[in-house]
């Protein structure tokens, strides 16, 4: 799976929400793009779950070939029934929520990108149970999908706490959105929009302060 821009304005925006939380989930780890985002801004223990044997090896290669391999373990399984090492103070999801969009020719990119492995329900109750009363949770969404996944959230207990809405340029309508979400309800959600480039084509001073850390 290649690196996305919205993948990574997830790990960004996440990880500044970290600093001081000692136990994190990552659910679907794909490259391991996410934990390795995150341990650079916290010294937090890092779960990171994914299904398939192939990419968890190139996981495994990046995180033992980082600065952070002894505190990013990996998980090998279906995150739907996997016995997690205990409660997560902190949970971080990219999910498969293309759920009637366009199919790829290869079956792995289906089940990576697509509701065919772990549907939004499921993932709801995976969170539920895996995630300590006072924790919280980030999950990228398709922005047409954020008021079913916030019906899902809800009706499961959960609160939304923040919310991140994206787009490509001032002139494109929103595609993506960051959410946090956690048992305890806020006063006030908090809510802002990210715009990634300006009218001109460049980078925005927003994207750009968001992502100087990890942007070479």
């Amino acid at each position: 799976m290649k690196v996305c821009t919205d993948s990574c304005i997830l790990g960004a925006w996440t990880a500044l929400r970290v600093p001081g939380v000692k136990k994190i989930l990552d659910i679907g780890t794909g490259t391991a793009l996410l934990p390795l985002m995150l341990a650079q801004k916290s010294d937090a223990r890092i779960d990171t779950i994914e299904w398939d044997p192939e990419t968890c090896a190139q996981a495994s290669e990046n995180i033992q070939e980082s600065p952070w391999s002894d505190r990013i373990h990996l998980l090998e399984g279906d995150a739907r029934i996997y016995n997690y090492p205990g409660d997560y103070e902190y949970m971080i999801i990219n999910p498969p929520f293309f759920e009637s969009d366009l199919r790829s020719p290869e079956l792995k990119k289906n089940k990576a990108k697509h509701e065919e492995s772990l549907t939004l329900d499921e993932l709801v109750s995976v969170i539920k149970y895996n995630l300590r009363s006072d924790g919280g949770f980030s999950i990228l969404l398709p922005y047409h999908r954020t008021e079913y996944f916030g019906m899902l959230a809800s009706s499961t207990g959960f609160f939304l706490q923040e919310k991140l809405t994206i787009r490509q340029t001032p002139a494109h309508a929103p595609f993506r959105t960051i959410c946090q979400y956690g048992f305890k309800k806020p006063e006030h959600a908090f809510s802002k929009e990210l715009t990634i480039k300006n009218e001109a084509g460049k980078y925005s001073l927003e994207f750009i302060a968001l992502m100087k850390d990890y942007y070479c």
